[in-house]
């Protein structure tokens, strides 16, 4: 196994049990105590976990793992989401679209769509997300408008008052948040105040606002607010979210779709 291969499967395990012994790991990825010592070192030196005594534990609620760790977490679920939200959009709308992992798979559904293989322009799509500008790049029928700011490692999200200049001169059909936590009392929430003040400036400017969360988002809260729930049109959730978590987002208001 490759340390790239490796550092993946430690940080998926670090987030599913919240720490991690080595001989544990060890005995998971079959190598060496020895070599899950240095992983865990080295990756503490990167800050992408707590050293302990003997393992490893994950950072507090404000952290959160490169976006290139979490691709493999609930794929399939962020698929079918994505798929749905995709169906959304109509051709030739302007849609912004926020950093994260289900988002870049919206970004995916969105490219492969037969009825926006052409046109003029088939889709116009704002982001602050650098990998879903360059995925969807190569699409000549689509327009790209990449709003301004710092470039944040993280989550290859674009963050600052450098976007203000952009976002205040446009204006979208639909906006479509990635999120950390979505409740019907704190509303869409990210861990950084930062991604959370871009993403709110896209859904000021959006006539609709879909969130688009797996059902492990739901119910919880995080450090930074996006938007309340009476700002969200519609949520996209899949088929594990629970009959009375549904029912609170629709009493609410909110158009819940699961898939």
């Amino acid at each position: 196994m490759s340390r790239d291969a490796r550092w993946k499967a430690l940080l998926e395990l670090l987030v599913e049990r919240g720490r991690l012994d080595v001989e544990e790991a060890a005995a998971e990825l079959q190598v060496s105590a020895a070599t899950i010592r240095r992983d865990f070192d080295q990756l503490a030196e990167q800050q992408m976990l707590v050293r302990t005594r003997g393992g490893a534990v994950v950072h507090g609620v404000s952290y959160e793992l490169p976006l290139r760790y979490k691709t493999a977490r609930r794929a399939s679920e962020k698929q079918r989401i994505a798929q749905a939200v995709a169906g959304l959009v109509a051709p030739g709308e302007a849609v912004g679209l926020t950093g994260g992992t289900t988002t870049t798979e919206v970004a995916r559904a969105l490219a492969v769509r037969g009825d926006l293989a052409s046109g003029s322009p088939a889709l116009t799509v704002v982001t602050n997300a650098l990998n879903i500008a360059n995925e969807l790049a190569v699409r000549p029928q689509f327009k790209i408008v990449v709003t301004g700011g710092v470039a944040r490692p993280q989550s290859y999200e674009l963050i600052g008052p450098l976007a203000d200049g952009v976002l205040g001169q446009i204006t979208l059909d639909a906006a479509v948040l990635g999120v950390v936590a979505f409740d019907v009392t704190h509303g869409a929430a990210a861990n950084d105040e930062a991604e959370a003040a871009i993403n709110r400036l896209l859904c000021e400017r959006a006539a609709r606002v879909v969130v688009a969360a797996d059902s492990s988002k739901l119910g919880r809260r995080a450090f930074a607010r996006i938007c309340p729930a009476e700002s969200v049109d519609t949520l996209v959730t899949d088929a594990a979210a629970g009959q009375d978590t549904v029912r609170r987002f629709e009493d609410a208001g909110i158009r819940v779709l699961t898939v």
